[in-house]
């Protein structure tokens, strides 16, 4: 009887276990079960240059969304942005792709426009602004002053 109870309570801890290790896994890989509650909205960018799915959209500096996907169409790149179903973006408003820091992450700076018109789920920011290309800036700089 006394081998049947510690053999219960080994299986017992080791499900628990396994409870709390899947339980991390979908925590810290971000990932929704259930669907998500954000709505989505598309932007088109001449170069995002350093730009990864997952990373942060902010308005004012706070955050409010990440990238879900990109891709290329018609040799521009797509990045579908996933927002707070609390955040209403502005129709006129400017996404930016900026960096962290000096050598930082990139995160996409949304800049709030005067519109009384909001985009709607799946709708479009129609203005946009590219990754600066530091390399590119440099080696024009040192080719002009020859």
């Amino acid at each position: 009887m006394k081998k049947f109870n510690v053999e219960t309570l080994v299986g017992l801890f080791m499900i628990v276990g396994f409870l709390c290790l899947a339980y991390l896994a979908v925590k810290l890989g971000d990932v929704e079960l259930l669907g998500t509650k954000e709505y989505k909205v598309n932007a088109r960018f001449g170069n995002i240059s350093g730009l990864k799915e997952g990373s942060e959209v902010e308005i004012a500096g706070v955050k409010v969304g990440k990238v879900s996907k990109i891709y290329l169409d018609n040799y521009q790149a797509v990045v579908e942005l996933l927002v707070n179903p609390s955040i209403k973006i502005q129709d006129d408003s400017i996404a930016s792709i900026r960096t962290q820091g000096i050598i930082g992450d990139k995160y996409i700076k949304i800049s709030p426009g005067g519109s009384e018109e909001y985009i709607k789920p799946d709708g479009a920011l129609t203005e946009t602004e590219s990754a600066v290309d530091i390399e590119e800036l440099i080696s024009k700089y040192i080719f002009e002053k020859q």
